[in-house]
């Protein structure tokens, strides 16, 4: 009993330590983010709290010597950057766990081929495909040698999620859809699509944050069109200034909200897969 006491505290300790590691710098963040403008870098305790960065991130605050960030373009490019890695991975990811629900002469080769994806340094996968770009005179873009190393970077935890899905998935379902005549098109348009979309959904979700924040391969592929982490570093390896904090705020408050909707889209289809998986088996039976 006492060393089940002590084990407890240890724990208890342990998960508050990962809690203040995990949200610190963002009450921080969110702190500074709240000081006076116009002038001034970061400073504690705050004087007088103001929301003036947050104007200024929005362009709507008065002139002050601390420049606008440049933010506009650079956030169209790693959103479209990271609309399209998410849907291509998400399409090859669930292809290509499709075609390891069977066993063929050299999965085990082709398995570690597309996990290697995600083991490689993103530094040296970047100076790599830098190096190849320029010995075959390939321009640089972060639409073209970017998203490529963005797409081989982010196909893997797809495929890993959907191949966890696949693996616990009830064949008897398509196989009882086969036999009451349906073709294979409608099998998993109407059976199989609702039963993976919660993996679906979460290997779109990893793939658009993975491309979304990825900074090694870009930096190296991305071509002098920057995205949104590297016009960020840009900012930063100048001068510091608390508008840079309000951008993280409200960067990481557009993320909470991402992460809400995709956790309603999967209570609902959660909810709808075991509806059609009991009138399916109702039907069966």
């Amino acid at each position: 009993m006492y060393h089940l006491n002590g084990l407890r505290w240890v724990l208890g300790c342990f998960t508050a330590l990962f809690l203040v590691f995990l949200y610190g710098p963002f009450v921080v963040m969110t702190i500074l983010s709240f000081q006076q403008g116009p002038e001034g870098g970061p400073q504690f305790p705050i004087i007088e709290w103001s929301t003036f960065w947050y104007k200024h991130v929005l362009s709507i605050a008065e002139p002050s010597r601390v420049a606008p960030l440049p933010i506009g373009d650079a956030l169209l490019r790693s959103l479209t950057l990271a609309f399209a890695t998410m849907v291509v991975a998400t399409l090859l990811g669930t292809l290509s766990a499709q075609a390891f629900r069977r066993n063929f002469k050299g999965s085990g080769v082709v398995f570690y081929l597309i996990v290697l994806g995600m083991m490689v340094p993103g530094v040296l996968l970047g100076l790599g495909m830098a190096l190849v770009a320029d010995q075959f005179d390939i321009a640089r873009t972060w639409w073209g040698t970017a998203f490529a190393l963005h797409v081989v970077y982010t196909f893997p935890f797809a495929f890993l999620v959907m191949l966890a899905i696949f693996n616990r998935f009830d064949k008897t379902l398509e196989e009882a859809s086969w036999m009451l005549g349906v073709n294979p098109v409608k099998t998993f348009r109407k059976v199989t699509f609702p039963m993976i979309f919660p993996g679906v959904l979460s290997s779109m979700l990893f793939a658009f944050t993975l491309s979304y924040d990825e900074f090694p391969r870009t930096l190296f592929t991305g071509g002098s069109e920057a995205t949104m982490p590297i016009a960020i570093y840009g900012t930063f390896s100048v001068e510091i200034h608390p508008n840079l904090f309000a951008f993280g705020v409200l960067t990481t408050l557009a993320s909470f909200a991402l992460l809400t909707i995709y956790g309603v889209l999967m209570a609902l289809s959660v909810r709808r897969s075991k509806i059609q998986s009991s009138g399916l088996q109702e039907e069966i039976a």
